[in-house]
């Protein structure tokens, strides 16, 4: 089996948790996730990701300002977007704030960046036509892409006005291709940018099965081989380890149908069955630590993974709980898989 990075990561939801009938304030929330970040380095875990949204009980539309304040205490982990949704923001402003937490972490900063699929959030931020999404998004992309990696860019493009020798400051201590993923999975042509510009794949957050992306997966490797890159594919699994089958389902369940049925409310176009016995046997690994190893495993294989990303505090999951699954991961998981 080859070397995947492992990595957590939250989509920031804010619920109540169905089990204990509690909730936390935001501000905690917050510095409860920001807090997976250093629990994840201990384990031993590669990366750490957060998510932007608008507008919504997902609680975080600035990633990159929770990354900071979860780089003060840390050393060793990546900190990165999962995902920045570049179409609404201004491309320079991005590659310099990116650019800053990349120098503040001595090179650990990442960003996934994604279209996005919400038509109001997209209205929200000045779009009257949602078809414009996906061209802008290609442009911004484009363009933080030279701005990170050429001394000096002189630029001009359809969605904002020329750049004259532009060179921006502080210079990243990473190229751009080590540090910044596409997020896409749903249509080929994020895939097909993602491969002609060389960078890696971040698969979608959602929960259709690992099989489901394997034609689109297939197609990136591919068109990244004939443009000579380097494919390389990441993909999120909602996960619970405990040291029981029994205490796994009982920790998880409720509280995964909850996440479940709050996401689907937010939107649509699954496309799998979404019981939670269906789950277990798509983007779900749910059991004792043997059982666990073992789905993702099964995962890894399907998809030929570089890096598998753990979403473990979803649907209102206690924060002590979530620092449980995080330690018994790096403990008696992870250790069980080549170069972990």
């Amino acid at each position: 089996m080859s070397t995947v990075e492992w990595g957590v990561y939250s989509l920031c939801d804010h619920l109540i948790d169905p089990v204990l009938r509690a909730a936390t304030t935001q501000g905690d929330r917050l510095r409860d996730i920001a807090q997976q970040a250093s629990l994840a380095e201990e384990a031993g875990f590669h990366s750490f990701g957060v998510g932007e949204h608008h507008f919504s009980d997902y609680i975080l539309p600035a990633p990159l300002i929770l990354l900071a304040y979860a780089a003060s205490s840390t050393a060793t982990i990546r900190l990165g977007t999962s995902v920045t949704l570049l179409a609404n923001q201004d491309p320079v402003r991005t590659a310099e704030e990116l650019a800053v937490l990349d120098v503040l972490t001595d090179g650990r900063a990442e960003a996934t960046f994604a279209r996005g699929v919400s038509e109001a959030t997209a209205r929200a931020f000045g779009f009257s036509d949602f078809d414009e999404v996906r061209p802008r998004f290609e442009e911004n992309l484009r363009l933080v892409l030279r701005l990170l990696s050429e001394d000096e860019v002189t630029w001009s493009g359809k969605h904002r006005t020329p750049l004259d020798k532009i060179r921006i400051q502080p210079r990243p201590v990473q190229s751009p291709r080590d540090a910044i993923w596409v997020g896409g999975g749903l249509s080929p042509i994020s895939a097909d940018l993602a491969a002609g510009l060389g960078l890696p794949l971040m698969l979608p957050s959602l929960f259709k099965w690992p099989v489901d992306y394997k034609d689109i997966v297939g197609r990136y490797r591919q068109h990244s081989a004939d443009a000579g890159n380097v494919a390389r594919v990441g993909f999120p699994t909602y996960l619970h380890v405990a040291e029981t089958t029994q205490l796994a389902r009982e920790r998880f369940r409720a509280r995964f149908e909850h996440y479940v049925a709050f996401a689907r409310s937010n939107r649509t176009g699954f496309g799998r069955p979404m019981d939670f016995d269906a789950l277990l046997k798509g983007p779900v690994a749910c059991g004792s630590p043997a059982e666990v190893g073992e789905r993702i495993a099964e995962i890894n294989e399907t998809l030929d993974l570089d890096r598998q990303m753990f979403m473990i505090d979803a649907g209102g999951m206690p924060h002590d709980i979530v620092a449980d699954v995080i330690d018994l991961m790096g403990s008696r998981v992870l250790p069980e898989f080549p170069g972990s």
